[in-house]
């Protein structure tokens, strides 16, 4: 069998798969948090590696994380999310389960999207009523 080549996008094709305008792509790439497309000018090109990239900083990004949290965790700088920096505001959620028992989380260090805040939730709610 013969190997497909990887797939890769004009910046227009990118910024459609990945729901991300092309000046905010740009502005990405400018500070780093997005490697540069392969090639040069007009023949430069976006891989699945970039994709991947701008879908995982629009979820970092739903959750709360900002810009330059998210570059520090793409250059590998901290192990999972980084701790508040002193003076930072944190949003915690308190969610009674049931009478005497309550889950207290921070969903932006935790990494997680509002529908997994859901689902981790639900998940405990049948977990106790089982």
């Amino acid at each position: 069998m013969s190997e497909q080549p990887e797939p890769t996008f004009g910046i227009d094709e990118l910024c459609t798969l990945s729901g991300i305008a092309r000046r905010t792509v740009r502005f990405y790439t400018q500070k780093g948090l997005l490697d540069p497309p392969e090639g040069e000018r007009r023949g430069a090109y976006y891989t699945r590696r970039h994709l991947e990239q701008l879908l995982l900083i629009r979820k970092w990004q739903a959750a709360g994380v900002s810009l330059e949290r998210i570059s520090r965790l793409l250059q590998g700088d901290e192990a999972g999310l980084p701790l508040p920096e002193p003076g930072t505001i944190e949003v915690w959620s308190r969610v009674t389960l049931r009478p005497g028992l309550e889950v207290h989380l921070e969903p932006t260090r935790l990494g997680l999207t509002p529908e997994e805040v859901r689902a981790l939730l639900n998940r405990l709610v049948a977990a106790i009523t089982a």
